[in-house]
């Protein structure tokens, strides 16, 4: 993912917290904040450490990285979004994983899909 596409400012985080949207399932939390500067999306992912060591904690991180540049083209523009990484996402592959990021992406209609 590119940096570009990345939320790095704790500011920015805490702008999307407290006045975003969210939506869970039992691996992910979502939240969502539109912005009109720009038209791509923005993403952040956090994972506590009750999910893991630093190793466990990196690899959820760039497992959900790598879904997101995968489909990249489905994930509607002027947003930024927030990935909490929940235990429940531990015990599965990428597979599941990829699915999971999309149900919760479509529960919370963020996919271009969805949008128009």
């Amino acid at each position: 993912m590119h940096k570009s596409l990345r939320l790095r400012n704790r500011a920015d985080f805490s702008r999307v917290y407290r006045h975003g949207k969210s939506f869970a399932n039992h691996q992910y939390v979502v939240y969502w904040f539109p912005r009109r500067e720009v038209e791509r999306f923005r993403v952040g992912i956090s994972v506590s450490k009750k999910v893991g060591n630093a190793v466990v904690r990196n690899r959820m991180r760039r497992l959900v990285k790598e879904i997101v540049r995968h489909h990249e083209a489905e994930i509607a523009g002027n947003l930024d979004i927030v990935f909490i990484v929940r235990k429940g996402a531990l015990s599965k592959d990428y597979g599941e994983l990829e699915k999971s990021v999309l149900h919760v992406l479509r529960k919370a209609k963020l996919l271009k899909a969805l949008r128009k």
